[in-house]
């Protein structure tokens, strides 16, 4: 995108938040456009064969690709995670987004960098699939409470989707290894940072 190109799209997007009913303030456009002068020029080129998807360790691929999987029937992914940074919000598991690599990293993030990871194949468990699921599913956990987040190996046995007043929600049966099952209600929806995938 040339620059011009940028300074509209966040035009459009100032626009986009007024019509949505959370308009920014002056000083929060002032702020994004002064960021994006600052960012002329700067290491990430759009004529650069670099993919800056690649400087992601695997765990931070996997957390990019899902947060983007979910975000693409909301609004995208991008404006999400903005939206989060100007209001001060935590971004979850795409929180590492904004502490290690910074506007110009996302700034650089083209959607042709996706077609090298395939997101619908990273994202979508099948009946088979191994994963690790967290004990914040059945018990109380905290990061730095008393009681810390471990995380169990088990296999998808069962996928089904529940239509609950027009809304779908997928709900996931596992097996742990030591044959015990469990059912993971909205398992992308809502319990989707309580599941990894094994390493």
């Amino acid at each position: 995108m040339s620059g011009d190109e940028i300074e509209a799209a966040l035009q459009a997007a100032f626009n986009r938040c007024d019509l949505d009913g959370c308009p920014l303030t002056d000083k929060q456009k002032q702020i994004l456009l002064q960021v994006f002068q600052q960012l002329k020029g700067s290491q990430y080129n759009v004529l650069d064969n670099t993919n800056p998807l690649d400087e992601l360790t695997p765990q931070e691929l996997q957390a990019v690709l899902e947060f983007v999987k979910i975000q693409e029937q909301k609004i995208s992914w991008k404006a999400q995670l903005l939206n989060d940074w100007l209001q001060g919000k935590d971004s979850g598991a795409v929180q590492f987004i904004r502490d290690r690599y910074g506007l110009e990293w996302l700034n650089a993030i083209e959607p042709y960098h996706f077609e090298k990871y395939s997101v619908e194949d990273t994202q979508m468990l099948r009946v088979g699939s191994r994963i690790e699921v967290c004990n914040a599913l059945w018990e109380w956990v905290q990061a730095n409470g008393p009681c810390e987040p471990e995380w169990f190996a088990c296999t998808v046995i069962q996928l089904r989707q529940i239509s609950n007043d027009g809304q779908i929600t997928t709900n996931c049966v596992i097996r742990f290894d030591s044959g015990t099952e469990y059912e993971i209600q909205g398992v992308y929806e809502w319990n989707r940072y309580n599941w990894r995938w094994v390493s």
